[in-house]
């Protein structure tokens, strides 16, 4: 089963205006701010539509604020 944007809002989607460019934000999030699926977030990162996530390490992968503002 995949989440949506529509169930909980992130509690980071609330300052999200506030975080600095350099913050880094999890799909939780993206999803939110586009108010999206998680599918289609993935989709649209691969089509060019959403700025593609940074690698962090093994298994975490976030935005960065900065590519999502502009």
């Amino acid at each position: 089963m995949s989440k949506h944007a529509s169930s909980a809002l992130h509690p980071a989607l609330k300052y999200f205006d506030e975080l600095p460019n350099s913050a880094y934000v999890s799909i939780e999030v993206v999803s939110g701010l586009y108010d999206k699926s998680y599918a289609t977030i993935w989709r649209q990162v691969r089509d060019g539509l959403i700025p593609a996530p940074h690698k962090l390490g093994k298994r975490t992968t976030r935005w960065n604020v900065g590519d999502l503002r502009s």
